[in-house]
């Protein structure tokens, strides 16, 4: 078996900084332009960042749901937004994370995908990560930055515990468990869904290396993955300890919340364009290629195996796999992590096909693939403008104006038709909130028996959201809810029917204010949901204590130069050239 080589300069592997440097070209100006800050999610990221930048070691936080505590959610992002900001503010501090993990995916795609496919292929692969669908969609139209921070993060990590189960290499365990780690305190769902998906192929290609090896048996590997997985376990357990309290104490049980992406993409179309067609992109085109060598070639039949369960969860309702395989926990996630997990599973594939391409039609396979590549990448950024995750731009500062003078903020407050803008309002004011945009957090009783999400967006959930509204406007009294502010007049009978009263406008009246008589001043709940000080302390210091123990063990650079990749070491490159290109027989 030989691999087919080109003696030019076309046969060398792209360098890495020159893809890092596409990666600015293409990114840069995009986030220059603060274009995530219209993504759907941007803002809640950002909120959760200003609370950590105020009160670093207090995660409760009185702005939403009368007080809820943020150790219900990671904080790893949302911390180094919170430490960018004291020098660029919070709006370009998102930014600089958003690209960090950019940059981060394009490193990670490019060790992944070398326990695959050859140096070459492989470097193809982190050059189209650069311009994946998934990956401006996430950033650019549902501005999901701790997906987008916590994948590459395990990226990274996975090649390390490969080269520890199959060469015992301690110090590869510890690279690789201290990027787990930091990538656990990233995200809670990529750790508990998505790091299967990865990590299950690397441990069946580690099985497979090992019967076709002569050094290393079978038993061993299990073995080193028994006690890979018991070091990351209890370590993740340690650093995310405030987080695992608030889960067992108080668990999700609220109705569940209908999400779109959950939708049959065949008899919703509009959906399966946005969760389907838009992250997929160009992608698409690949997928024979994926299955067809995926299936022949032994090596890559693990990946396939990973990146086929990651397509069929990312399809929602569109078939029975993600209900059957998630069971309750398909009524509380949202669809298209599962979409943007399996396009990173398909890399190494699409880094093949690349290789193959530019082998066999030089410059014009190159000139097609960039084209496809750059078109994936131009429509999930064009999506996000063409349906932007809130139809109507318009400013909060004069709501918020209006909350910090005069003693208003000593008030709760609701706001009815203003979308995910209601995490801005809540970073720009001092006053608190009974509504909010993390439904895992909230505990009001109004809110967690009726299955709708923000209050801010009630008619859109039906009955359900109304009821919802209707039941928080009743027991405003309760809250010290005394303020409403309206953006969209379809509310505004039911306010009248509840005994409110207009009392202000603003924004040449197309914001009103509606207050409530004899409301009286808001006051601290105490709610068994506040965390202890110590909790606050662990929270403050081993999240991200995790990520910079990892910055300085993968930066040193004696550690770089001992701790290379398997995939890296001369030594190992034919072998797995070999294995990875069965069918490139010259």
């Amino acid at each position: 078996m030989q691999k087919i080589e080109f003696a030019g300069r076309d046969a060398r592997p792209i360098p890495l900084g020159l893809i890092l440097v596409v990666a600015f070209l293409v990114h840069g100006p995009l986030l220059l332009m603060k274009l995530p800050l219209k993504s759907y999610d941007a803002n809640f990221h950002i909120f959760f960042a200003s609370q950590y930048s105020q009160h670093w070691f207090d995660p409760w936080n009185p702005k939403w749901y009368a007080g809820f505590s943020q150790t219900t959610y990671p904080p790893l992002p949302q911390q180094w937004v919170a430490l960018a900001s004291s020098v660029v503010g919070l709006d370009f501090a998102y930014m600089l994370v958003q690209f960090a993990a950019i940059l981060l995916l394009a490193v990670g795609a490019y060790r992944f995908s070398r326990l695959w496919v050859s140096e070459r292929a492989a470097t193809m692969a982190a050059l189209a990560s650069v311009l994946l669908g998934s990956e401006a969609f996430l950033v650019y139209s549902a501005g999901q930055l701790s997906t987008t921070f916590a994948a590459p993060l395990y990226l990274n990590a996975l090649p390390y515990l490969y080269e520890w189960l199959c060469e015992r290499r301690w110090k590869s365990l510890v690279l690789g468990t201290v990027l787990a780690v930091a990538a656990a305190a990233a995200h809670h769902a990529t750790l508990l869904f998505g790091a299967f998906l990865f990590a299950i192929p690397v441990l069946l290609l580690a099985m497979q290396d090992a019967r076709e090896s002569r050094e290393f048996g079978v038993g061993g590997v299990l073995g080193r993955t028994v006690l890979a997985t018991a070091l990351v376990g209890a370590l993740i357990a340690a650093v995310l300890l405030p987080f695992w309290i608030q889960l067992l104490r108080y668990p999700v049980t609220q109705t569940p919340i209908p999400h779109p992406s959950r939708s049959n993409f065949i008899l919703s179309p509009q959906w399966g364009v946005n969760y389907f067609l838009v992250p997929y992109g160009a992608l698409l085109l690949a997928l024979p290629f994926i299955f067809l060598r995926g299936s022949s070639n032994p090596r890559l039949r693990p990946l396939l195996l990973g990146f086929w369960v990651a397509f069929l969860l990312g399809l929602g309702g569109t078939t029975p796999v993600a209900r059957f395989l998630l069971g309750r926990a398909f009524q509380v996630l949202t669809m298209e992590r599962f979409s943007y997990w399996a396009t990173l599973l398909a890399l190494p594939f699409i880094g093949l096909l690349a290789q193959e391409l530019f082998d066999r039609f030089r410059w014009r396979a190159a000139a097609g693939l960039l084209v496809a590549a750059g078109c994936s990448c131009a429509i999930a950024v064009a999506w996000a403008t063409y349906r932007p995750a809130d139809a109507e731009d318009f400013k909060v500062d004069s709501a918020a104006a209006w909350l910090n003078r005069d003693g208003h903020d000593r008030f709760r407050y609701v706001t009815l038709g203003f979308g995910n803008k209601i995490s801005r309002l809540s970073v720009l004011t001092n006053a608190s909130s009974v509504d909010g945009e993390w439904n895992s957090g909230r505990m009001l009783p109004e809110l967690t028996e009726h299955g709708a999400g923000a209050l801010t967006s009630a008619k859109y959930f039906g009955s359900a959201g109304l009821d919802s509204l209707k039941a928080i406007l009743q027991h405003g009294d309760r809250y010290g809810l005394k303020w409403v502010f309206v953006k969209d007049p379809y509310y505004e009978p039911l306010l009248v029917f509840s005994g409110w009263r207009k009392v202000d406008d603003l924004e040449n009246k197309t914001i009103t204010i509606w207050s409530k008589e004899s409301v009286p001043p808001a006051t601290p709940i105490d709610s068994p949901q506040r965390p202890l000080p110590w909790e606050g302390l662990l929270w403050g210091l081993l999240p991200m204590g995790s990520s910079i123990l990892a910055i300085l063990l993968v930066a040193v650079p004696a550690w770089s130069r001992t701790n290379r990749t398997v995939a890296a070491r001369p030594e190992q490159v034919g072998r797995r050239d070999d294995l990875a290109m069965g069918r490139l027989i010259s």
